[in-house]
């Protein structure tokens, strides 16, 4: 996929600025904090994914987020099975957007689902070069990523992290280059940048340097925005990823609150009337 093709695919899925709800799975199977009923996980998932879009979001991303301490790369067997079943269950639930992100940087595994489930796009949080995080060493999976979406034929979309929180890349690599090797020889249709840690705000400049770095690409926040800071983000970038401050009382364990998802929506989009449709 060019990179005209991508930036065409991410507009068209997105003919707006949008906003991302995170829906933040409970521990799954075989993780450190699993509390031993799927049934439960996968009814909070479909809660938080109809406050999403009853609050008026654009798309949704599931991800593991629970699941901490996380495997670096490959998850097991059952931690695919059980984002499985989220994400069918989620699809069926509402009919926004949805993206695939398989912590911490399964990339592949959350590919594999977003095809089989019908899911439009997924989160690489490591996609070039290399970082330092809390499970070691992490390696850039870009070109596992693209060999297995052309043997797949898929139209997933992959949007990329430069930067990413809760990481420290190797050696000195600027963002800006990171953002430019992402895009033009790792061939990400999106990327995001993000401030330091989950919830987190992004620092704007950041935004501003990414987004120079590599004109014409979409350019997503992922972390730390709110309703004092969305109107201001939605200046710069492509779009916002936002899980925490959409929370019950700002606490990223909480369920998803239906009015601080319309008040962050509306933050963001300014005067544009939030849909309850994609």
């Amino acid at each position: 996929m060019s990179n005209i093709v991508a930036a065409d695919a991410f507009h068209r899925l997105f003919p707006w600025k949008p906003l991302i709800g995170m829906v933040h799975l409970g521990a799954l199977p075989g993780s450190a904090r699993w509390a031993g009923s799927l049934n439960e996980v996968l009814g909070r998932a479909v809660a938080d994914a109809e406050a999403l879009a009853e609050g008026g979001a654009d798309g949704i991303m599931v991800e593991n987020f629970f699941d901490a301490p996380f495997h670096k790369s490959a998850v097991p067997p059952v931690t695919v099975a059980a984002m499985t079943a989220a994400a069918l269950a989620i699809r069926a639930a509402v009919s926004l957007p949805l993206g695939v992100n398989v912590l911490r940087n399964d990339a592949c595994a959350a590919l594999s689902i977003a095809h089989v489930c019908g899911a439009q796009f997924v989160r690489c949080n490591v996609f070039v070069g290399a970082v330092v995080t809390d499970q070691g060493i992490i390696e850039g999976a870009a070109q596992e990523l693209l060999d297995l979406r052309s043997r797949l034929g898929s139209s997933v979309q992959i949007w990329a992290d430069v930067g990413v929180k809760h990481a420290a890349a190797l050696g000195d690599y600027a963002l800006s280059e990171q953002a430019r090797d992402a895009r033009v020889r790792g061939l990400a249709d999106a990327l995001i940048v993000t401030g330091a840690a989950t919830g987190a705000a992004t620092p704007f400049d950041r935004v501003v340097d990414i987004s120079s770095a590599v004109p014409g690409c979409p350019v997503l926040v992922g972390s730390g925005v709110d309703e004092s800071s969305a109107r201001e983000m939605a200046r710069v970038a492509d779009g916002a990823i936002v899980g925490s401050s959409l929370k019950e009382g700002g606490v990223v364990a909480n369920p998803v609150s239906v009015g601080r998802v319309r008040s962050v929506a509306s933050a963001f989009r300014g005067t544009r009337n939030a849909p309850s449709e994609p």
